[in-house]
């Protein structure tokens, strides 16, 4: 298979999140929240691999009649944003005006940050959350706490995508990849279990989703609190 030909089914294996994305509407509309996830999940382990791969085969060069940045972008908004958001409002854990308000922030506030030219930083982490709601939306389903908890938890982190604080890629930032890597593949299967054992308060995937979750939310701002050694 020549180069061209494996940059162009990276172009394809991207466009496939557009396809689960779309199972997990199906499966929200019909309010099978787990197997929504799992399809979320799925999405979210090829959007995992993607970009290692676009690297690796220079998609660029060799598939250039496919931008796969924006490619990525519009999927990322699918998976990350919009149909997390729609679950949220949904499932009942948010009531009255706080459904209303909360999908509004997190969409509204999500296409303002995949838009921003600043998103990156120099080190490719990321300049303010970076829109990960399915990650946050799915622990919330996992841990169900109270719908104020919520509404505040999704205040702080919109304003959060517009703060000069940093967050890891578990992939590109290379300042403890070798253990944000590990971390993130363990929150993709914990997300995987809890889902698959519909979100089962005494099952353990819940403390691993926790003990994983905070540490992606918070490595980053450690690393700009804790300076780099030269």
């Amino acid at each position: 298979m020549t180069l061209k030909a494996k940059a162009l089914l990276v172009h394809l294996l991207t466009a496939t999140g557009a396809v689960f994305a779309m199972l997990a509407m199906l499966a929200a509309v019909e309010e099978e929240w787990s197997l929504m996830f799992l399809w979320l999940v799925v999405a979210f382990f090829v959007d995992g691999i993607d970009g290692p791969l676009a690297r690796k085969y220079d998609v660029k060069t060799n598939a250039p009649i496919y931008d796969g940045v924006l490619l990525d972008l519009i999927i990322d908004y699918l998976t990350y944003v919009f149909v997390p958001a729609y679950a949220l409002f949904k499932s009942g854990l948010l009531t009255g005006w706080t459904g209303w308000f909360s999908i509004i922030v997190i969409t509204f506030a999500s296409a303002l940050y995949f838009a921003d030219t600043r998103m990156k930083t120099k080190d490719n982490s990321f300049s303010g959350f970076p829109g990960c709601w399915n990650m946050l939306v799915l622990v919330l389903f996992a841990t169900a706490p109270n719908h104020w908890i919520i509404l505040a938890v999704v205040c702080i982190i919109a304003v959060s995508m517009f703060l000069p604080l940093k967050f890891i890629h578990p992939v590109r930032t290379e300042r403890w990849r070798s253990i944000s890597l590990p971390i993130a593949i363990a929150w993709t299967a914990f997300a995987g279990w809890a889902a698959w054992v519909d979100f089962h308060p005494q099952s353990w995937a819940l403390w691993g989703l926790i003990a994983t979750s905070i540490y992606l939310l918070g490595a980053g701002i450690a690393q700009q609190a804790i300076p780099q050694r030269t």
